[in-house]
């Protein structure tokens, strides 16, 4: 699987930390070019001879000129996303507009761009979109960011019949939660993370690179009639 990434090219949102962070530099290191896309310059990784980080928002519609001038590439990884976390009572327009904005509605125009030139460059590559297991489990307060994962479910599966025709595959990955810096963070209090963690029968939550093994598998030529599935990456919390 290695050899396939060697010389082809990448865009990552979402680049700067957590999973899109260690999804970059788990290509790099195979071989590929990168594009690491992020909001905020300043914490882009920097360039190098298989990297070009690349600023824009995902959740700006406009994002699509700048995402189309990078040129035909053969996968795409949408990883940036945002949560607000607020109950159902206190959820503010803020919060439900940049939520669904950045998480939903930037997967399907930066989607749109990459395609695109894949379709014009005759490209079958991949497309993997991050998910969550919380698009089919809800928890409190969360209202925002599991409507938006639940629409990338959707999104997915659309993308996957309209694009598959091209030979152009979609595919979820679904994490649970993920020890990041910000996850570590959310998830330190034993009161909120107990319940969760006593449902995964594998008894931990997710490592970045447990993500980024199910996405190199998605991007690489070891799935090529993989298109439209959901991947759990959740050490069996769905099916408990």
């Amino acid at each position: 699987m290695e050899e396939f990434f060697v010389g082809k090219k990448f865009i990552v949102t979402g680049a700067n930390a957590g999973i899109g962070e260690t999804i970059t530099k788990r290509l790099v290191q195979l071989g590929a070019h990168v594009f690491a896309v992020g909001r905020d310059p300043k914490k882009l990784p920097p360039a190098g001879p298989n990297l070009t980080p690349v600023c824009a928002d995902v959740g700006d519609w406009n994002s699509y000129d700048i995402i189309k001038a990078l040129g035909p590439v053969h996968g795409l990884v949408n990883n940036a996303g945002v949560a607000f976390i607020e109950s159902f009572f206190d959820m503010t327009q803020e919060g439900w507009d940049k939520t669904l904005n950045i998480n939903a509605r930037g997967i399907v125009r930066i989607s749109q761009a990459v395609a695109q030139n894949m379709k014009d460059a005759g490209i079958k590559g991949s497309i993997v979109n991050v998910s969550s297991t919380i698009s089919e489990r809800a928890i409190p307060d969360h209202t925002s960011y599991c409507a938006s994962k639940g629409a990338v479910n959707q999104v997915t599966r659309v993308m996957s019949i309209e694009l598959g025709k091209l030979g152009i595959r979609t595919n979820n990955v679904n994490p649970t939660v993920v020890m990041t810096k910000m996850g570590a963070k959310a998830w330190s209090d034993p009161e909120k993370s107990n319940p969760i963690l006593s449902r995964i029968p594998l008894g931990r939550f997710a490592e970045c690179d447990d993500v980024a093994n199910v996405t190199l598998f998605l991007l690489s030529d070891y799935s090529t009639y993989v298109n439209g599935v959901s991947i759990p990456v959740d050490g069996g919390f769905l099916a408990s």
